[in-house]
């Protein structure tokens, strides 16, 4: 009915009439009942949300668990139980681990229905009375007054200095002022001033609105749409796993399938070689890599927690390490989210409050008639109230004019006392029209007016200024001059009012006429303290930090600059102004200078949503920040959502990845830090384990291939594959990291886990520790003389010392070999002393050894087997000392990886 209808430019009487709807009497009940089924409730639809089962399935996506469940499918139709079962627990460990992790997550959409779960008054029948917002139809007349929350889109039909605060909605940082006069039919969501939109407030005023929009064809609705149908980014981590997971499987399928024919044509059994296949494919997965990558992942998420980041996606942990941009909103994100008088403008010249980073500090009016009388009026000409801790009443009132009340309080001026000296015996409310509003106190020599406004409107009825204490004429030349020194100031993104007051004898004659100016006030959201030092190491980290906001260009500009936003000059950009951004997305339009833009302003949500979109076509990694229903859909399209704890809308908190506790943008940073630290655990651990696995493929491969009997049973190299990969590369996992890691740019977003210098740094240890495992199995068997199984022990004994060993050849190039990351982290220490007293249990304990096949090799046996695993370790050592991943990246693309 309404929702076709462009009613912001209809006078009220055309709304009415194409509603259907009397004001005076408003809607009848039958009428409401059949608009009801027309329309149905007042509500937005739930998005179909992960259920239990999905989240569950969710965990065993991976190509790597795929590949262990097809190998656990084989083992069972071998019969082989043992094997059966061992690969079974690898799956349920992942996958518990995963699930209880991700199931914290909660659906945004269930926040944004709690909005419509208020009652409202509205006339029906001609009577007043009190709804349930849910049951709200178009046609509505509902009344509203200072407090309320709006509940559905709806067309103003009377207001009488009627405030909304719609930041929540379209960023814009102050209550609007609403009027009933009809608009253009080009007017942007932010300048509609004759609506009030579901989920704003009604910060000061009353009025009288009809229903135009409910539900899902509310703007808020249409946000609601927006999120559904945004698709989250897959991170960059589990990109990367995935690319890594299927060339592993080609890997593994490969030599399996080359092992077997080899090992036929040289006359093997069919029966043994396809079992030496399943035994070459659990070999060459790392089963461990899905249950380590989630406990790393898992643990990243409690120190961010203890960082006051609340995450709620896994993945997201490390995809804040490869975040190249961040997309911040303005207002309580970089900002207070709270005006602040920061100067005054005197006759006698300007005076700052704000001298100390962004907080207002105390002011001394001695001396400062001109200040003092500027407050006094800023007091006084104020309908705003301060919070009462034993009354619990909050703080309530137009954000600006509790600035002036803390600017008063500053001064050691109280409203309370002030009003008992000159009580207020009337008040003119704030007319958007004459942009001017005023008040009336009792005083010694008759009526005093505080009159408050617009400085180009207030100034022209200004016939006087204040100076020195005294009242100076003021000539139409002089108020041209006001007026343009406050233009001037004004387009550093500061807002003016202009302060003014007259007493007069009889009080009688309009209050705007023969004034005295105090000054201008110039107020601001400041900046968050810690803002610029954190948007400075983001830089230096080699991120760059770009604005979204819904406020002004001029107010965004200012705040950027203060923020430290940009290299040099600050570039802006008006949503009106971006162009056609779907072609932009199409790659038809030219998009240059929207990416190299630092502010962009007066944005609506969608464009929002596309800009991100358009970023991430471009190959940038974007965490998005925000706070208001506004901003739900980018971050919920970005490849990490950022929300604000403590002031954000608990929409955008239920649509983000991660949540600040304390609001501050320097947690972030903290955070990123904490990312890039965890990708460089998971590439040790990967590293760790390719190489480990890597030993064990050519161990069983090369022995086929020579014709040597198999050196490893499938179930020993699973056993190898939960115990020396696991525990110790879980340690690796849990690294401090490197203290200059936010020294550095992001990686290459779509560079991989292991690059070329690392296979060959994987293929160099894996084929060390074949070499050496071999040779002290043909030892055993032709030198020592050992039985077939005692031979395996040794070449079981010799692989798993090698590969505990093996966890040292993981510090970084350059550090030290006695003391480096790896040796002072006690993780590792604990791991290595589980996996040697496992070890031993497998060798020992008959239940254990029977299982796995395993002979004691006596004290000859068990002395070759350490020997040749300690030749590893110091060969290693040779190895690292090289840097053979850094010298070979650099041959081939000129740089480090």
């Amino acid at each position: 009915m309404g929702s076709m209808m462009q009613v912001y430019a209809e006078n009220t009487d055309g709304v009415l009439d194409h509603l259907k709807v009397d004001a005076d009497t408003g809607l009848s009940t039958d009428e409401v009942l059949r608009r009801r089924d027309i329309h149905g409730p007042n509500l937005l639809i739930q998005a179909g949300g992960k259920s239990v089962l999905s989240i569950l399935l969710h965990q065993f996506d991976s190509i790597i668990v795929w590949l262990l469940a097809a190998g656990a499918a084989f083992s069972l139709y071998l019969g082989d139980m043992a094997e059966f079962f061992a690969i079974l627990v690898v799956l349920f460990i992942n996958g518990a681990i995963g699930f209880v992790t991700e199931y914290r997550a909660i659906r945004s959409m269930e926040a944004l229905r709690r909005i419509a779960r208020v009652r409202t008054r509205v006339r029906r029948d001609g009577k007043e009375i009190a709804v349930d917002a849910r049951d709200l139809v178009p046609g509505d007349i509902v009344l509203l007054e200072e407090g309320n929350v709006v509940v559905a889109d709806m067309r103003l039909v009377e207001a009488l200095d009627m405030h909304c605060d719609e930041s929540a909605l379209t960023g814009e940082s102050v209550p609007v002022i609403k009027q009933t006069a009809p608009l253009k039919a080009d007017t942007i969501l932010a300048d509609r001033l004759n609506m009030a939109f579901k989920g704003s407030a009604v910060t000061r005023g009353q009025g009288e609105a009809v229903v135009t929009a409910t539900g899902m064809d509310t703007q808020l609705g249409h946000i609601s749409a927006l999120a559904q149908s945004a698709e989250g980014a897959v991170t960059p981590l589990e990109r990367r796993l995935d690319r890594l997971g299927h060339r592993l499987v080609w890997l593994t399928l490969a030599l399996a399938l080359f092992t077997v024919l080899v090992g036929i044509l040289r006359g093997h059994d069919f029966a043994d070689m396809v079992q030496t296949g399943v035994a070459l494919a659990v070999a060459a997965i790392p089963e461990g890599l899905p249950v380590v990558a989630t406990l790393t992942l898992a643990r990243g998420m409690w120190r961010m927690a203890a960082r006051n980041a609340l995450i709620s996606n896994m993945p997201s942990v490390e995809t804040l390490g490869a975040t190249t941009l961040i997309m911040t909103d303005k207002t309580g994100t970089l900002t207070e989210n709270q005006m602040t008088a920061v100067r005054y403008l005197l006759a006698g010249g300007d005076i700052d409050l704000v001298r100390s980073g962004q907080r207002l500090q105390p002011t001394s009016l001695e001396g400062q008639a001109a200040l003092a009388e500027a407050i006094r009026i800023g007091a006084l000409c104020n309908s705003a109230v301060f919070e009462d801790e034993e009354e619990d009443v909050p703080d309530r009132g137009d954000p600006m004019e509790l600035a002036l009340l803390v600017a008063a309080q500053s001064a050691g001026v109280d409203r309370s006392d002030l009003l008992d000296d000159m009580p207020r015996t009337g008040l003119s409310p704030f007319d958007p029209s004459l942009k001017m509003m005023a008040s009336m106190h009792r005083h010694a020599e008759g009526t005093y007016f505080a009159v408050k406004g617009a400085p180009e409107a207030l100034i022209k009825h200004c016939d006087s200024v204040q100076i020195d204490g005294a009242a100076h004429p003021l000539s139409e030349e002089d108020q041209r001059a006001w007026i343009a020194r406050a233009r001037t100031v004004a387009g550093e993104g500061l807002r003016l009012l202009a302060l003014a007051s007259k007493t007069s004898p009889d009080g009688n004659g309009s209050p705007y006429g023969g004034l005295t100016l105090a000054g201008i006030v110039c107020l601001l959201d400041p900046v968050r303290p810690g803002v610029p030092e954190a948007i400075r190491a983001a830089q230096h980290a080699g991120v760059r930090v770009i604005m979204m906001t819904g406020d002004h260009a001029d107010t965004a500009a200012t705040i950027a600059e203060r923020a430290g936003l940009g290299d040099g000059d600050i570039s802006v950009i008006e949503g009106a102004d971006i162009g056609d951004i779907d072609k932009m997305l199409a790659g038809d339009a030219g998009y240059d200078e929207i990416l190299h833009t630092d502010v962009f302003a007066r944005l609506e949500p969608e464009t929002k949503l596309k800009l991100v979109t358009l970023f991430q076509q471009h190959g940038e990694v974007v965490a998005v920040t925000g706070d208001g229903v506004n901003d739900a859909p980018a971050l919920k399209k970005s490849d990490i959502g950022i929300a604000m704890g403590q002031r954000g809308t608990e929409v955008a908190r239920e649509a983000a990845d991660m949540v600040l506790k304390d609001d501050a943008f320097s947690t972030i940073i903290a955070a990123m830090q904490q990312g890039r630290v965890i990708f460089g655990n998971i590439r040790s651990f990967v590293l760790y384990l390719m190489s480990c696995n890597v030993s064990e493929i050519l161990v069983v491969g090369l022995a086929v291939g020579l014709g040597l009997p198999t050196p490893l049973l499938p179930l020993q190299i699973l056993f190898l594959n939960l115990i020396t990969d696991v525990f110790p590369a879980f340690a690796l996992g849990l690294s401090k990291g490197d203290r200059a890691v936010m020294e550095r740019p992001p990686r290459d977003p779509q560079g991989s886990i292991v690059t070329g210098g690392h296979w060959v740094l994987i293929g160099t240890l894996g084929g060390l520790i074949t070499g050496l495992t071999l040779t002290a199995f043909m030892l055993a068997l032709f030198w020592l003389e050992l039985p077939a199984e005692g031979a395996v022990t040794v070449a079981f004994l010799t692989l798993a010392l090698a590969q505990l060993w093996n966890v040292f050849n993981m510090r970084k190039a350059g550090s030290g070999i006695v003391k480096n990351e790896v040796t002072v982290n006690p993780y590792v220490w604990a791991a290595l002393v589980l996996c040697l007293t496992l070890i031993a249990a497998a060798l020992w304990l008959p239940i254990l050894s029977q299982v796995l096949r395993l002979q004691y090799p006596g004290p000859e046996g068990l002395g070759l087997a350490f020997g040749m695993s300690l030749l590893h370790y110091i060969i290693g050592q040779g190895v690292v000392a090289l840097e053979v991943p850094r010298r070979w990246n650099k041959g081939r693309n000129g740089g480090e990886d």
